[in-house]
């Protein structure tokens, strides 16, 4: 179920809107204004959650064995890739 709600976008926004369907990102300016709702709740989410991840690690910094294991680690995760 969808709900329609009612909202105005200036000029400018309409144009823009206008040029990402004609580039073929969304089929209809519904489809660009709900995948960008979409695209900013992620945004978000994703922006409070490396804030807490911050947040823990000034509460409780890494200890520096902890920073060894973890170079250790990104060392061979990277050799393991096939570049």
């Amino acid at each position: 179920m969808t709900t329609p709600i009612p909202t105005r976008f200036s000029e400018g926004q309409t144009e823009n809107i206008d040029r990402l369907v004609a580039a073929g990102v969304g089929t209809s300016r519904s489809d660009v204004v709900r995948q960008a709702v979409d695209h900013f709740v992620d945004s978000v989410r994703r922006a409070r959650e490396g804030e807490a991840i911050a947040e823990s690690y000034r509460q409780m910094p890494q200890a520096p064995d902890e920073d060894a294991a973890a170079l250790a680690n990104a060392i061979a995760m990277t050799e393991a890739e096939p570049w």
